[in-house]
């Protein structure tokens, strides 16, 4: 498969919201991800595009506010899941992160949602603490989780050999 990260566009919303449908509980709508876009000067949203479909196949947004990247969501498509894609997602909004000046990488997660405090994990953020009842649709608690240094932690990839350009095609900003 031939992909690529970039910003998210308007005509990227169909595909966005079809996957935001899939994955969450209370999905955002097509006048939520609008205005993140076209309003929020702090949003930033990466896609994942699948070059040989002309398909998003994943996106995540941020609000980026002086040094630090707040996540406001993550998700991949179900039919692209299991292909280490969400890491190289991460990766992009990292990347795009750092690039707006941000230093440090927060977000708030399910409690029972294992696989995405993993992936979490995984790229550095630890439990900073715990909201209670987070979420609306079951007022289930959410973790908050911190990555303190994402440019130390993107510049260890470096040092493992890995580049921005190994992340698909490529970030395009």
């Amino acid at each position: 498969m031939n992909y690529e990260f970039r910003l998210m566009r308007t005509e990227d919303i169909p595909d966005v919201l079809e996957i935001e449908k899939r994955s969450n509980y209370h999905p955002w709508t097509e006048k939520d991800f609008l205005r993140e876009i076209n309003e929020n000067g702090y949003a930033q949203y990466v896609v994942g595009v699948d070059l040989d479909q002309n398909r998003v196949f994943g996106y995540g947004g941020m609000w980026i506010l002086f040094d630090e990247s707040h996540i406001t969501n993550v998700a991949i498509h179900p039919d692209y899941r299991g292909k280490h894609l969400a890491n190289e997602l991460m990766a992009a909004m990292m990347a795009v992160s750092i690039y707006y000046g941000a230093e440090k990488m927060t977000l708030e997660v399910r409690v029972s949602n294992e696989r995405a405090i993993q992936l979490y994990l995984k790229w550095g953020f630890v439990f900073q603490g715990k909201r209670k009842a987070y979420y609306e649709d079951n007022r289930e608690d959410a973790h908050i989780m911190w990555n303190e240094n994402i440019k130390e932690w993107i510049e260890g990839l470096k040092e493992d050999g890995k580049t921005f350009d190994s992340f698909g095609s490529g970030i395009l900003l």
